[in-house]
């Protein structure tokens, strides 16, 4: 008895040690990064890399020296089209909600450009983007304007 004890209490050990080794990304919540600014390197970095084709991320360009104030995202990610534009709508919307003096962003996927104000977008939803509290709240939001591929040429101007 005395054995089986003891071989089940450094199995609970090695499963409690390996617990306790896996990696907490993506548990991070992104809304705790609500209101930062343009400037602010760090906030947008971890902002960008925590959204869709983050990890593809080659470089971020922080336009601050003219308002309004603008971010450039250069992606090295082989996708479709259409990803690319989703993932467009997705993150600006996302920056935008979470960064107060972001007037537009500018994607570049390989061949693809999209530049996406905050007026514009914020028109678009019908609603001011920082009113959103919740990551959850804004993917609904987001995931409901996306199935409409009409109202997304008229957003894009394809």
């Amino acid at each position: 008895m005395d054995k089986w004890i003891r071989i089940f209490f450094y199995t609970f050990m090695v499963l409690l040690f390996m617990n306790g080794c896996n990696s907490t990304k993506g548990t991070e919540d992104i809304f705790q990064y609500k209101g930062s600014f343009v400037g602010d390197n760090s906030a947008i970095a971890n902002i960008v890399h925590q959204l869709p084709g983050g990890e593809h991320i080659e470089e971020i360009e922080l336009n601050t020296s003219v308002e309004p104030f603008g971010i450039v995202l250069t992606y090295d990610w082989m996708e479709s089209e259409k990803r690319y534009i989703e993932t467009a709508i997705n993150n600006a919307t996302f920056i935008f909600t979470l960064v107060q003096n972001a007037g537009w962003i500018t994607f570049h996927f390989n061949d693809y450009e999209y530049k996406l104000g905050k007026v514009e977008l914020q028109k678009w939803y019908g609603d001011e983007l920082r009113e959103y509290s919740s990551e959850d709240e804004l993917k609904k939001q987001i995931e409901t304007f996306l199935e409409d591929e009409s109202k997304v040429k008229l957003l894009i101007g394809a």
